[in-house]
C-alpha cells in the first residue's frame, strides 16, 4: 500500500507549496530577498520538530552516520542556492525563462538520481518527464520562438541561473532522498522527518549566520514579521513533510515529475482567483503537464 502512497503525498505537497508561495508574497517589500526566504526555514522549524516529536513517541529515532550527515549538509546548502539562484533570476526581463528552466530539475534529477543512488530511469519515465517539460514552457515563458534564438536583454542570464537554480534543487531532492535511505532503521516516516527536522536545522543556522553578517537588522525584521511568517511557517512545514517523505518511498525524478502539478495550481488560482484569461498556449501547457503525468503514475 505504500508503493503507491507517493503519488497523493507528492500531490499534496506541490498544492500547499503553492499555498506558501501565495502567503509568503505578503511578506514583499518587508524583508529582503533572503530575508523572505529565511522566513521559510525559521517559522517551519518549530512544526518541523513538533511533527517529529509526535512520531517519536511511538517509534524510536534511527541513529545518523556520517554519511547521513553529508548527505544532509549538500542538500540543506544546495537548496539555499538553488532558492537564491531562482531569485536572481527574477531580476532580469524575461524571468519567465529563469521560472522554466529551473524546472529542468526533474531531468537533472533522474540523471544525479541514477548516478549518486543508482535509481532507475525507465523509458516510460523519461517520456513523461519530456511531455511535462514541454508543458511547463508552454505554460510559463511567454517569449517568442524568434526571440528566444536570436537572445534578448537577460534572456542569456536567466536562462543560465534557472539551469542552475534546477540542477542545485535536484541535488538537494536527491540528497535528501539519500539522507533518508542511508539511516540504518526505521519506517519511512520516521526516517523522513528525521532527514527533514536536520535539513531545515541546518538551513536555520546556515542562513542566520549569513543574514547576521551580511544583512545588519534583517534578524530583527524576520521576529517582528511573525505573524504572516507562522502562516508561511505552517505551509511550509507541510508541504516539506509532503515531499520528503514521498522520496523516502520514491525516486526523486518521478516525485518531482508529478509535482510539476503546482504549475496547474498556480493556473486555476490566476483564472479562478484572479480572472486572468488563460490563452490557447496555456491551456495546452496545462494539456501536456498532465498528460505527462499520466504518464508518470
Amino acid at each position: 500500500m505504500d508503493i503507491d502512497l507517493w503519488i497523493p503525498l507528492s500531490i499534496a505537497a506541490a498544492f500547499v507549496q503553492n499555498v506558501r508561495s501565495v502567503l509568503q508574497k505578503q511578506l514583499t517589500g518587508r524583508l529582503s530577498v533572503n530575508g523572505a526566504s529565511y522566513v521559510r526555514f525559521c517559522y517551519a522549524l518549530p512544526f518541523v520538530w513538533l511533527y517529529i516529536a509526535a512520531l517519536a513517541a511511538t517509534r524510536e529515532l534511527p541513529t545518523p552516520g556520517l554519511e547521513f550527515w553529508g548527505y544532509c549538509l549538500v542538500g540543506a546548502v544546495g537548496q539555499i542556492v538553488a532558492t537564491s539562484a531562482l531569485v536572481a533570476s527574477f531580476t532580469y526581463r524575461n524571468f519567465a525563462v529563469g521560472t522554466a528552466f529551473s524546472k529542468t530539475e526533474v531531468v537533472q534529477a533522474a540523471v544525479f538520481g541514477l548516478l549518486v543512488l543508482g535509481d532507475p530511469v525507465s523509458w516510460t519515465v523519461a517520456a513523461g518527464i519530456a511531455v511535462s517539460l514541454v508543458g511547463v514552457w508552454l505554460l510559463s515563458v511567454k517569449v517568442g520562438l524568434r526571440e528566444f534564438t536570436h537572445g534578448s536583454a537577460g534572456l542569456g542570464s536567466a536562462l543560465g541561473l534557472g539551469v542552475a537554480s534546477g540542477a542545485c534543487f535536484a541535488v538537494a531532492f536527491v540528497c535528501y532522498r539519500g539522507a533518508s535511505l542511508s539511516l540504518p532503521e526505521g519506517d519511512y516516516l520516521i526516517r523522513a522527518s528525521t532527514t527533514l527536522a536536520t535539513a531545515v536545522s541546518l538551513q536555520c543556522v546556515l542562513m542566520a549566520g549569513y543574514l547576521r553578517w551580511r544583512e545588519a537588522g534583517e534578524l530583527t525584521r524576520v521576529a517582528a514579521a511573525w505573524r504572516p511568517g507562522l502562516a508561511v511557517g505552517i505551509a511550509g512545514a507541510l508541504a516539506s513533510i509532503g515531499w520528503f517523505t514521498a522520496a523516502t518511498l520514491e525516486t526523486a525524478a518521478l516525485v518531482r515529475g508529478l509535482g510539476q502539478v503546482e504549475l496547474i495550481f498556480a493556473f486555476v488560482a490566476s483564472v479562478w482567483l484572479f480572472n486572468e484569461r488563460a490563452t490557447g498556449r496555456e491551456v495546452a501547457g496545462v494539456v501536456l503537464i498532465v498528460l505527462g503525468v499520466w504518464i508518470l503514475v
